[in-house]
């Protein structure tokens, strides 16, 4: 599941959720973090296979792997924003939001509510759904 060589960071997310998908294309990783991969969970029903038997159920937080650990959720927000530039508006916000891990859970099922209802308006399925 995790990335063969622990060189980089592997996001799973959400491609038919718009917000998902911009989250994940504007946020910028330092250069330290090594190749980012960008995996469309609904592209990949696999991937999402394999991390269900995990625990992991990605209609309910998004994933990323790092450093030969699985973040999950609020924890996956938390890292990115630790492991994002300052540089741009977009990214300042974020920072200044997701860096602290506290705010980040609090915040987290907001967000997870807002896709859920997102995908309803759009008249898109769960993933796993």
């Amino acid at each position: 599941m995790l990335m063969a060589d622990n060189t980089g960071i592997r996001i799973i997310y959400d491609g038919d959720c718009p917000v998902c998908t911009q989250y994940v294309q504007y946020m910028r990783l330092k250069e330290s973090v090594g190749t980012v991969s960008l995996l469309n969970a609904r592209e990949h029903p696999e991937v999402v296979e394999q991390l269900s038997v995990a625990g992991f159920n990605l209609d309910e937080g998004f994933v990323g792997e790092y450093a030969g650990k699985t973040y999950y959720g609020p924890e996956c927000l938390h890292l990115l924003a630790l492991l994002s530039t300052n540089s741009g508006c977009f990214n300042k916000i974020n920072a200044f939001i997701f860096r602290n891990p506290t705010a980040t859970r609090l915040l987290y099922p907001v967000l997870k509510l807002g896709r859920n209802t997102l995908l309803r308006i759009l008249g898109r399925r769960k993933i796993n759904g």
